[in-house]
This record gives C-alpha cells, structure tokens and sequence, in this order.
C-alpha cells in the first residue's frame, strides 16, 4: 500500500513539472512572436502621429506659379491678323431663279421674264401650253437673282449660305421657295446649286388700304442652301515659296515681318510693301499646313501711318495713334445774326370804311461771341493732343473745321481724309 501511494505521488510530481515547462516554453513563444508585432504596432503609431501632425499655420508656404500663357508685348499682332497667304481666297457665284408658294406677292404681268422663265420651266418637265403669255397669271411666282460666296478650300458636298433678290416688281418674298438653282463662276462653270426656304426676317401686311412694313421684304437668305458641285484647287506655296499679301500694304510693316521670321530662322524676303516671300524648308514640305501655323502665330508690331478721319455729315473725328500737333495758335468763334418781324396793326377811323393799317417792325441783331484763343504747344501722344483741343470747348463740328484749318497751316504732321 505505502508503494502504491508513493508511486502515484511521484507521477502526479512528474505531471506538473511537465506541465510547467510547457507552459513557459509557451509563454516563450508567445512572447517571441509577439514582440516584433508589438514594434511594428510601435513604429505605425509613431507615423500615424507623423501624419496627424497639422501644418503650422504660421509658416509661409511657397505660392503655386500659375499656368504659363502667351504673352505678347503691347502692340504686338499675329502676321495671322495682318497678312493673308496668296492664293487662299474666295470666289463669288451667282444665278438667275424662281420663287414660288408667294400668298399674292409675286410678279405682275409687267415682268415678262418671270412669265418666260415660268414656261420654259413647265415644257422642260413635260407640260405643253397652247397659250400666250399674257394669258398666264403670275402671282405667285417671283424671279430673282441668287448670289453667293464660295469660301477657300470648299470641298464638293459642303453647304453653303445663299441670298436671294427679286428683279421683278414682287411686293414680297415671304413664304416663298426658291426651286433648284445653277450657281456660276466668273468662269461660267457651275459651282453650286440652291434651293430652300426663304427667310427675310421681315413683313409686309396690307388690309383696306393700309399696309405695315418692316425690314425689307424683296430680299432674303437661305442658311446652308446651297450644295458645292466642284472643288476649288488652291496652290499655297509655288516652288517651295510661300507668299503672304498684306491686307494694308506698308513697307516698314512688311520689313519687320520679314526681320522677325529670320530671326526665328526662316527664309524670308520683302519684295514690295504687300507681300512678304517665306521659303518653305525640305523637311516641312510635307507638312505644309503645320508650316504655315507657325509662321501666322509670329507676333510683329505694325506701323501705322498717321491719320485722321472726318465725317461732316455725322460729326464723327477719329484721330490715330500717330497724330502729333506742331507749335501754333488757334482762334475760333462765330457771329450770330437774328433779324424779328412784329408789325404794328393802326385800326380804321370810326365810322369809315377804310381798311386797317399794318406797320412793319423790322429789327436786326448781329452778335459776336468773344473768340476763344489758346497757344498750342508741341504735343508727343494723342492724350495730349485731345487735352489741349478740348480746353476750346468745341463742337464735333467746330472741331471738324479747326483741324481742317490746323492742317492746312502746317500745325498736323497726319493725313486728313473727309469722307
């Protein structure tokens, strides 16, 4: 019995020390895989308050450079906007046709080619008409002529718009049609062919002798209503030379033109005030649209002649940039003359016959307003020169005839154009 008991006294020591080492070996591991969690657990809260940390508001911050953008100097102007590039034109068509579904307002009998064109134009589709024209009534037909401007580079299927005329004595082309139409060239080729709505953008309404009017009603647009039946071939450059056509021929603007393409290494020559010659390089001739975007985008500084415009009719006065006044004196005022009629009526005696006696009044006024006189110095800018003529308090059109006089006195360094 004592063996027993000691027996089962050391198993049960046994079974505890073992159960206590593998409790510690599993504290040991526990904390061995735990422990690099636990760093990195550590180094996110470190960058996590890293992160949190808000800016100090304290602290200037580096302003953010905005977007860079062409700039051009004062005064400065794309050759796109002074020149053209010579063979890039349009061409003007025109054609003779008939609008019909009038309410009444067409031709009268008077025009006979609206009831000869109307004829032909029936026996072309098949009617045949034992009548003479004066038994034909038109009222609802007018002829017109069609006009028309055919833009660079229009290709054959694009819309075109049209304007329509009447030459007959139509009141009135609103609600019409126009019926298919040939457009001709100078050349007499047809380019293109209209037909459409009309839209006058007007009225013209007659009721028991009184009538209203607004725009003009004889004359009409059709938006897109012509097709282009042909190409036009249009030649930009002639062995490898680009020619540009200044729209106001200037020799000191075509030279700076001239001067700046070479500065950015094109071969470029003036050979007179409108046109400047561009050569086109080896490696851009295949490209030649690109090619001439760059040039139309190179930026020159225009010369502008000194010059002044007046309207007598209108009063206007539109003085250049480039005006200048020379040393002078002006003087300006006027005289006013007024004459008044008041007659004095003598009645009759009493008791007689005779008729009354009127007495004429004559009196005349002359009166001359103190002229106004002001020296005039040298002036450099178009501010200074304004200023010092708005100290004489003219009139548009007292103005008008000071600058006229200024000018043929020599005082005006600018050319004077009266339209």
């Amino acid at each position: 019995m004592m063996k027993t008991s000691l027996l089962i006294v050391t198993v049960l020591g046994i079974c505890f020390a073992s159960s206590a080492l593998c409790a510690e070996e599993l504290d040991g591991a526990r904390t061995k895989t735990n422990a690099p969690k636990d760093s990195k657990t550590k180094t996110n809260d470190k960058s996590a308050k890293a992160d949190d940390k808000t800016p100090d508001t304290n602290v200037k911050q580096k302003p953010i450079p905005p977007l860079e953008r062409p700039s051009y100097e004062p005064g400065q102007v794309r050759i796109k906007d002074l020149a053209d590039v010579q063979g890039v034109r349009g061409n003007q068509l025109f054609g003779y046709g008939l609008i019909v579904g009038l309410e009444g307002t067409g031709d009268g009998q008077l025009s006979l080619f609206t009831v000869q064109s109307t004829m032909n134009m029936l026996r072309k589709l098949g009617t045949t008409l034992n009548i003479t024209p004066q038994q034909l009534q038109l009222k609802n037909v007018a002829a017109v002529m069609v006009t028309a401007d055919l833009p660079a580079f229009a290709r054959k299927g694009a819309k075109i718009d049209v304007t329509v005329s009447s030459i007959g004595d139509a009141k009135s082309l609103q609600g019409g049609v126009l019926l298919q139409t040939p457009l001709l060239a100078a050349n007499g080729d047809v380019y293109a062919a209209a037909q459409g709505a009309v839209s006058i953008g007007g009225l013209n309404i007659s009721a028991g002798g009184a009538s209203i009017q607004k725009n003009f009603v004889n004359v009409g647009r059709i938006p897109k209503g012509a097709y282009v039946e042909q190409d036009v071939e249009t030649n930009l450059s002639e062995n490898g030379i680009v020619q540009l056509t200044l729209r106001d021929p200037d020799f000191t603007t075509a030279s700076r033109i001239a001067d700046e393409l070479r500065k950015r290494s094109y071969i470029a020559q003036a050979t007179d005030p409108g046109s400047v010659k561009i050569g086109v390089p080896q490696e851009q001739a295949k490209d030649l649209i690109h090619f001439l975007a760059e040039v139309e985008a190179v930026t020159v500084t225009p010369d502008v002649q000194a010059r002044i415009i007046i309207n007598e009719r209108t009063g206007t006065v539109v003085v250049g940039g480039n005006v200048r006044l020379g040393p002078g004196t002006i003087s300006h005022g006027s005289i006013s003359i007024k004459i008044d009629n008041t007659p004095i009526v003598v009645p009759p005696a009493p008791f007689s016959n005779a008729p009354g006696i009127v007495i004429p009044q004559n009196s005349v006024e002359v009166r001359e307003e103190k002229a106004k006189f002001a020296p005039i110095p040298t002036t450099k800018t178009v501010e200074q020169m304004v200023s010092t003529l708005s100290r004489l308090g003219l009139t548009p059109r007292d103005l008008i005839a000071v600058l006229q006089a200024m000018h043929r006195a020599g005082m005006i360094t600018a050319q004077l154009e009266v339209q």
